[in-house]
């Protein structure tokens, strides 16, 4: 009945292993898989400190190495036929599937965005068109994956990739539910990245990356940083505090992340529409038009504009007639950085709130604000911020901030499996809901309605069930350490012997941080939403033991019961939660569930 994780972490992936004595030796590859665009780095366990990112990607159907050189990917797909084409290969032309990543998660749904109401790409297709997420998902997942290994094949002796086992690490946003969690699992599964995958959030490994890449000469015990890892397609923020320097930097986390999808695609979109509305009616307007001034816009524009209102910009638009009104001469469009300056405006502000309210929620003086992701190394964005904020808070961009969230999981994976090479750890989090399951209490005239009160025979007094809250919103939990909460469970022995014990593990989200309700009913809005949700069921199974090993108790009212206690015992992990229930030291059954 067991499903614990440590029997996953003896599988391997599709290579096969054999040398025997290169089990202390693994192939690690981290897959930061982005809304956006996708990165890829891997390093081996017996040289931790040679660590590499794939920068080569096909650019034709055919594949092979030669292509783009790029630090990322875009996660992109189109079909033709029985044809999957991805990344780079998917041209801007044509419709295509793109942001798929986010409809794993029902509970985080893309139309949250007022920027991806009012600017839609106009080639992306319709979530569910044509696929489902998790076929898109395992589909590109499966292509990210076959090109590593072509990739490994010309970086790697052919002995070593016959002996050595290959493992997986792959990146989910932190606020995904457990839902999402299983289905990324599975679609790394499908793909073919093997049952021994780690996971890790992406604000997290970025955090591990930057924070190991900052001086340690200027970093002490009680810094606090907030991390803005700003991307494509969402902006994740998350806070830490430095509990310790020696003999590793430890962290723990100051304040529960937030995010948005208000990402730099939107600035891309924003241009378009603005393109679109400025020179659309002119008769030589074309989609080779669009596809070279968004290439200009793209790589140079978004990348030097720094505020200046007065500046001018030239965009290229080849075939199109002078109209000295328009701005256009000679194929070119000039443009006013007042004019830049409000495309970014929509985008900008939005990542300016979120970074405030990151640091007003950490109660504490923040030292710096570590800007990482594609859209986080704008120098528009790090000024508005600085200029947003206290000026005693820093605003610094760490070296390498498009891949920081690749090399920090690449970085964390490492540590599980060479213990040794943990740089960063991060100590303890801050809980993202209330977590507890439903008891059965002695009854408090100050605490209960005396409604929901019952006599219990057994103990001779008035009960009732409430909830018990093992984790309340917000509070530290720490990693990797287990705790364990004492149950136990009473009926009367002529009733005969159960064939099992259940408990259900329950959430409560608190979206409006009023606490955690009495019982499990409770916490339900005006609207209907909210309440208290099941999270996950443990079971143990009893058919096996005799009745005569169970415990006997005579209760208050003279009859026999039987007793059974156990402990439900919780560890929680980066991305995720195991429970287990114990019974008289043995582990009956035991769930990942969702990260807290």
């Amino acid at each position: 009945m067991e499903k614990s994780m440590e029997k996953n972490t003896s599988d391997l992936s599709n290579m096969n292993i054999e040398d025997d004595n290169a089990s202390d030796r693994k192939l690690l590859i981290a897959v930061d898989f982005g809304t956006t665009y996708s990165g890829v780095a891997w390093a081996q366990t017996r040289r931790p400190d040679v660590q590499t990112i794939i920068i080569q990607w096909p650019e034709t159907a055919n594949g092979g190495l030669e292509g783009v050189s790029s630090d990322k990917v875009p996660t992109e797909l189109r079909y033709e036929g029985d044809k999957c084409h991805w990344g780079f290969q998917v041209d801007d032309f044509g419709s295509r599937h793109q942001w798929f990543k986010l409809d794993l998660d029902p509970s985080q749904p893309r139309g949250v965005s007022d920027l991806s109401r009012q600017f839609p790409d106009q080639h992306a297709l319709p979530p569910s068109y044509t696929a489902s997420a998790e076929k898109l998902c395992t589909d590109y997942l499966t292509a990210l994956r076959t090109h590593t290994e072509l990739v490994l094949k010309h970086k790697l002796p052919q002995s070593v990739l016959r002996s050595t086992p290959i493992e997986y690490i792959i990146t989910v946003p932190a606020v995904w539910s457990d839902t999402a969690q299983a289905k990324t699992r599975a679609c790394a599964e499908n793909a073919g990245m093997g049952k021994a995958l780690q996971i890790i959030s992406e604000p997290e490994a970025a955090a591990i990356y930057a924070l190991h890449a900052m001086d340690p000469h200027s970093i002490q015990v009680g810094d606090t940083f907030v991390l803005c890892d700003a991307g494509g397609g969402t902006v994740d923020l998350i806070s830490y505090t430095v509990s310790a320097l020696k003999p590793i930097l430890q962290v723990e986390e100051a304040a529960m992340g937030s995010g948005r999808i208000c990402g730099s695609t939107f600035l891309n979109r924003i241009f378009q529409k603005f393109l679109v509305d400025k020179l659309g009616l002119n008769e030589e307007w074309d989609d080779e038009v669009v596809e070279d001034a968004m290439k200009r816009f793209e790589l140079v524009t978004k990348k030097v504009f720094r505020g200046e209102l007065n500046e001018e910009f030239v965009i290229p638009v080849p075939g199109l007639a002078d109209d000295p009104a328009q701005g256009v001469r000679r194929g070119k469009f000039r443009m006013t950085g007042a004019e830049v300056s409000q495309i970014f405006a929509p985008v900008v502000s939005e990542v300016v709130a979120l970074v405030r309210g990151q640091i007003a929620a950490t109660n504490k003086k923040v030292n710096a604000v570590l800007m990482v992701g594609g859209f986080g190394q704008n120098a528009y964005l790090r000024e508005t911020i600085r200029a947003s904020i206290d000026p005693s808070i820093e605003v610094m961009q760490p070296p390498n901030g498009w891949t920081a969230v690749v090399r920090g999981a690449l970085m964390r994976g490492l540590s599980k499996l060479a213990p040794t090479t943990e740089r960063v750890k991060v100590q303890s989090r801050s809980a993202r809901k209330h977590y507890g399951t439903e008891i059965m209490s002695k009854y408090d005239s100050a605490k209960h309605a005396k409604s929901s009160s019952f006599w219990d025979e057994y103990d001779g007094e008035s009960k009732v069930y409430d909830m018990s809250w093992f984790i309340t919103k917000g509070s530290p939990v720490t990693e990797d350490k287990a705790f364990v909460k004492h149950y136990h469970k009473v009926w009367r022995v002529a009733e005969g012997p159960r064939q099992s014990v259940a408990q259900d593990i329950l959430m409560y989200e608190d979206a409006n941080d009023t606490g955690a309700p009495i019982y499990k009913d409770g916490g339900v809005g005006k609207d209907g939403t909210g309440g208290v949700k099941h999270l996950a069921r443990l079971t143990a199974d009893l058919s096996c033991i005799p009745s005569g090993e169970l415990e006997r108790r005579r209760g208050k009212d003279g009859r026999d019961y039987y007793v059974v206690y156990y402990d439900i015992e919780m560890t929680y992990y980066s991305a995720c939660t195991k429970y287990a229930l114990v019974y008289k030291g043995v582990r009956y059954d035991s769930v990942s569930a969702e990260y807290v």
